[in-house]
């Protein structure tokens, strides 16, 4: 049996996804959430086998949500269902570790399936978003190599990318959005940075950026 987390702050989306499968052999709900920090908690209380996340909701969203849940159990996969299909989406959530990123408009078979495939460890990504992701890579490699970032051993992979983006004069809520991770989470990176690095402001921070080519001045 497949358990199942439904994670959306639609009340009618959720039964509807419930109701779905329910009747669906060898799959049950053992549970269901309105936001991302309610998904983390559940995860660890009732380990289920699948989660099925909505992406965008109030505070955490699921993209974040995805990144506490791969880090508490690597095991637990987790799929984003989304009303929209963005570039943006797609390549957040496939950093976050994502096993699935499938339209909220889809079949009752094709969400089965999407199920079936990630529960025995494959992927899963509909026509139209498998064409999202290869046109990414195709126009990456067209284009040529993005210059390779410099990083601070020190820190964390998500800490240098917040350092970066500080470094730039980039604000907590774009940070937030870029990242899709909430304001809170931007501002306790950013004390995290400054501690680990022993710096005491912004301004240090950007000295520090450039004297470490993190930033250039060109």
């Amino acid at each position: 049996m497949i358990k199942i987390l439904l994670v959306d702050d639609h009340r009618l989306v959720q039964d509807g996804i419930a109701s779905i499968l329910d009747q669906t052999e060898g799959i049950s709900i053992c549970g269901k959430c309105a936001s991302g920090e309610e998904a983390v908690g559940l995860v660890r209380s009732l380990s289920p086998h699948v989660v099925l996340m909505d992406i965008v909701m109030k505070g955490m969203t699921g993209i974040e949500a995805t990144r506490w849940i791969k880090d508490m159990d690597s095991a637990v996969k987790v799929i984003l269902i989304s009303t929209e299909v963005k570039k943006e989406f797609v390549s957040a959530g496939i950093k976050s570790g994502i096993d699935g990123y499938i339209p909220k408009d889809v079949t009752k078979d094709i969400l089965v399936e999407a199920i079936h495939k990630v529960f025995n460890g494959e992927r899963y990504f509909t026509d139209a978003i498998t064409k999202l992701i290869f046109e990414d890579f195709y126009l990456t490699e067209k284009g040529g190599k993005k210059r390779d970032h410099q990083i601070t051993k020190e820190l964390t992979e998500r800490e240098n990318e917040i350092l970066e983006l500080v470094a730039q004069g980039i604000g907590n809520k774009e940070i937030s959005e870029r990242l899709f991770i909430s304001v809170r989470t931007v501002e306790t990176h950013k004390t995290h940075i400054l501690d680990k690095l022993g710096l005491k402001n912004a301004t240090e921070l950007i000295k520090y950026a450039i004297k470490h080519n993190i930033i250039s001045m060109d």
